[in-house]
């Protein structure tokens, strides 16, 4: 057992991330079963079906799942008071100043983790008590962080700053990315690209099969203006590139942005007008398949490429 293992008492340091219109409770149960810790995505749900799936995913695993939160959650308060209703122990924070719940949570019995993509917000989050930190990089998809820093680069950055658990993503997919991602000092990964390519995640399956066909350079950060979003590039990201050949001011590439464009991408399938988030490990992941599929091969890879390295490093 390691640090997170024993903090979220789980067979493998492997969590799924809680990603938008990726991650029902079908996912998260199914990655809890496998050995890893699933987590459901708040941020695409309203409160009442959040509840719906908290409750669904008690009836299908009685292993430890949690809550993903973005903080700026227009119903953030509502959503709390549900995962404390429903007794969920475990919720990841993001987008947002971790001072704001994480005490509450705690004295209600919660660990909680929260999302940060630089050194500094890492210290800041340790200083609001949180029991871990994801340390997220540059290659992930969906919104991100404003820096730019690279998940290599960002693993041994944080870890020399705190010293509370360490959870590294971004690029990771495989049982060798996990093993560097340990090696730079992390104490597990989260992994979302990955699972939102499994036959359990919520995505539209033109999405799913999408992911599966993106090459390198297929995806790009964009929107830094409003909220940085890695993309995979369509017709909307075109638009939204002839556009700032323009200088666009906020309103106008909000305009452009208009309301749902992810869920239209990726929960209704829309591969033409949709957003399509995913990380840039995409690029090798070529095939849809199980969670159980995905955390036994990642895990086999793994201590098969730790032995091979011990063996033949120098």
């Amino acid at each position: 057992m390691n640090k997170i293992t024993q903090l979220f008492k789980i067979k493998y340091p492997i969590i799924q991330g809680g990603m938008i219109w990726n991650s029902g409770y079908k996912l998260a149960s199914a990655v809890s079963n496998a050995g890893g810790l699933g987590l459901i995505g708040a941020g695409s749900m309203y409160p009442a079906v959040l509840r719906e799936h908290i409750q669904k995913c008690k009836l299908a695993t009685d292993k430890p799942f949690g809550v993903n939160v973005p903080m700026l959650y227009p119903n953030i308060e509502e959503i709390i008071q549900i995962i404390i209703e429903e007794e969920v122990k475990i919720v990841f924070t993001s987008a947002g100043n971790p001072k704001t719940w994480t005490s509450y949570l705690k004295e209600k019995g919660v660990t909680v983790v929260h999302v940060v993509s630089s050194s500094k917000f890492a210290l800041k989050a340790q200083e609001a008590g949180v029991d871990a930190v994801v340390a997220e990089g540059f290659e992930a998809g969906g919104h991100n962080g404003r820096e730019e820093t690279t998940t290599f680069t960002l693993i041994p950055m944080v870890k020399e700053q705190i010293q509370i658990p360490l959870i590294a993503a971004g690029g990771i997919a495989t049982g060798k990315g996990i093993l560097a991602a340990m090696v730079l000092g992390a104490d597990g990964v989260q992994m979302g690209s990955r699972f939102a390519a499994s036959f359990e995640s919520s995505a539209h399956e033109n999405f799913k099969n999408t992911i599966i066909n993106v090459k390198e350079g297929d995806t790009q950060l964009t929107l830094k203006e409003l909220a940085p979003v890695r993309l995979i590039k369509n017709k909307f990201y075109n638009d939204l590139q002839e556009l700032y050949e323009k200088c666009p001011t906020q309103e106008e590439l909000k305009t452009l942005l208009g309301r749902a464009r992810a869920k239209r991408g990726m929960f209704e399938g829309d591969l033409e007008e949709g957003e399509l988030e995913i990380g840039q490990i995409a690029g090798l992941i070529h095939e849809i398949k199980s969670v159980k599929q995905i955390i036994d091969e990642v895990i086999l890879e793994f201590e098969i490429v730790k032995q091979e390295f011990s063996k033949s490093i120098f």
